[in-house]
């Protein structure tokens, strides 16, 4: 059993993340976001990508390219990503630093999670 602990290797160090886009651009689409998760509350990747096309940012690809924008606010510390156990569910959403970790648990507990 000792032998099976020494053969695994660590996680690799991930390089930051560095934006293609212009810096005007990364500011409003950031913007945005940041907005979008202060106002609606800690939110699921799906329930950003939503709101965020609701909005009509017009810097963003697609999806794929806004998690890279929330992982890189995350390297920022901008956002933050928590984890909520529900039943024998994981449910990761995004908040902001200043929301109150006893709050998120009311707020997304009385969700259903069919399916």
């Amino acid at each position: 059993m000792f032998v099976r602990y020494l053969s695994t290797k660590p996680k690799p160090k991930m390089k930051p993340i560095e934006l293609k886009a212009p810096p005007e651009q990364t500011q409003t689409i950031t913007r945005v976001i940041f907005d979008i998760v202060k106002e609606h509350g800690p939110l699921t990747v799906a329930e950003t990508w939503e709101r965020v096309q609701q909005a009509g940012v017009s810097g963003l690809t697609g999806k794929s390219h806004m998690k890279i924008v929330l992982r890189w606010m995350r390297e920022r510390q901008k956002l933050r990503l928590i984890c909520n156990h529900v039943g024998p569910h994981k449910q990761f959403l995004y908040t902001t630093w200043f929301t109150k970790p006893n709050n998120l648990n009311q707020a997304k507990s009385g969700k259903d999670l069919s399916p």
